[in-house]
C-alpha cells in the first residue's frame, strides 16, 4: 500500500472557520497522476466539540492524533479565544522535537509562538495582528509584508486567503509542481503567488502627530517628496541641529526621517500606480526616487512586490503601459 501522509488539523475553541476549513478543502482535493490523495486529515483537539463564531464543530481525533502525524496545521482563533492550555502547547512542543511539520494560518501563529516554536524564526501573521505578535514575542521575526514563511520544519502564513498559497506550497514541495497545479486548479486559485509576495498593505501616509513640533516638517516633507531632500535639509527646516532632530523625529514618529520619507515616498506610488497611466520613469521622479532602478528596488523592498504587480492588482481598468 502506498504511503498516506497524515495531516493533523488542531481545533480549538473558537477556531477562525475558514482557517479550519482551508486546509481540508485544499488537501482533501488534492489528486496524484493515478487519482489516489495522498494525504489524510484528521481535525483534532483537546475538547470533543469546539465553537466557531457560525457553527460548533465536532471533533473526531483527541490529541493523540498530533503525535501520529506527519504535518499538524494550526488554524486561527478569533480575538475572544482563551489562550491554549498549556497541555495542548506541551503536545505541539512534543511533535516538534520528534520532526513533525508543523504549519499555522493566520493567527494560528500565536499558538506556536506560545509554545515557542517559533523563537529565532522569521514568522508572519496577518498583517493587523502582526505588531502584537511582534510585541508579545520578542524573539520571533515578524514578517508582516509577506503572504507565507517556510522555516522548514515550521510554516506560518498571513491571512486566510494566504493560507491556502502555504498549503499549495507544501503540496508543490510534497509531491511537485503538477500536483500543486491541479490542486490549483480545483480550489479556483493561482499556483505562481509565492510566499515573498507582500500581504498588499494598505500603507496610509506615515504618522503626522497633530500638534507636535514635527508635524509642519513633515508635511513639507510630503509636499516636497520630488526632491532631493536630505537630513540635513530636514533638519534645517525643523530649526533643529541633525542630531537633535533625529532623535525628536523618532520619539514622535517611531522611526527615522529617511525611513519615514522612503514610505511617504513608496505611497506617492502606490497612489500614482493605482490611479494614473504614468510609465516608471515619471512614478520615480514625481515619488523621489532619482531613478527607475532605484524606484524598482525601494518599492519592492517596502510593498513586497514590484510596481508592475502591483498595478496589474490594483490600477486602474483602461490599460496601463507596463512598468
Amino acid at each position: 500500500m502506498a504511503f498516506v501522509h497524515t495531516i493533523a488539523i488542531l481545533a480549538l475553541n473558537d477556531v477562525v472557520a475558514f482557517d479550519l476549513s482551508t486546509p481540508i478543502e485544499v488537501f482533501g482535493r488534492t489528486r496524484l497522476p493515478d487519482g489516489r490523495n495522498p494525504y489524510r486529515i484528521r481535525v483534532c483537539g483537546p475538547e470533543p466539540e469546539v465553537r466557531s463564531a457560525a457553527f460548533t464543530v465536532k471533533v473526531s481525533w483527541g490529541l493523540e492524533a498530533l503525535a501520529e502525524a506527519e504535518t499538524i496545521m494550526v488554524p486561527g482563533c478569533s480575538e475572544q479565544a482563551a489562550p491554549p492550555p498549556p497541555h495542548v502547547l506541551e503536545e505541539l512542543r512534543r511533535a516538534a522535537a520528534q520532526g513533525t511539520r508543523i504549519a499555522s494560518i493566520c493567527s494560528g501563529a500565536f499558538i506556536l509562538a506560545a509554545a515557542g516554536l517559533l523563537d529565532g524564526l522569521t514568522a508572519t501573521t496577518h498583517w493587523v495582528a502582526a505588531a502584537e505578535l511582534a510585541e508579545r514575542f520578542p524573539l520571533v521575526d515578524v514578517r508582516p509584508d509577506v503572504l507565507y514563511v517556510d522555516s522548514g520544519q515550521i510554516l506560518t502564513s498571513a491571512g486566510a486567503a494566504a493560507g491556502m498559497d502555504l498549503c499549495l506550497h507544501m503540496i508543490r514541495s510534497d509531491h511537485g509542481s503538477a500536483v500543486a497545479a491541479d490542486a490549483a486548479r480545483l480550489s479556483v486559485m493561482p499556483l505562481e503567488r509565492e510566499g515573498g509576495q507582500a500581504q498588499f498593505i494598505v500603507h496610509e501616509h506615515p504618522p503626522a502627530p497633530r500638534g507636535s513640533v514635527m508635524e509642519p516638517v513633515l508635511a513639507w516633507i510630503e509636499d516636497n517628496l520630488g526632491h532631493d531632500l536630505t537630513l540635513e535639509e530636514m533638519a534645517v527646516r525643523s530649526g533643529m541641529s541633525e542630531r537633535t532632530f533625529s532623535r525628536r523625529f523618532r520619539e514622535q514618529t517611531g522611526t527615522t526621517p529617511l525611513q519615514w520619507l522612503l514610505r511617504a515616498r513608496v505611497r506617492r506610488a502606490q497612489y500614482l500606480l493605482e490611479n494614473t497611466d504614468h510609465g516608471v520613469e515619471r512614478i520615480a521622479a514625481q515619488a523621489g526616487f532619482g531613478s527607475p532602478a532605484a524606484f524598482r528596488e525601494r518599492f519592492k523592498r517596502v510593498v513586497g512586490t514590484t510596481p508592475q504587480a502591483y498595478r496589474a492588482s490594483f490600477g486602474g481598468r483602461r490599460p496601463l503601459p507596463a512598468v
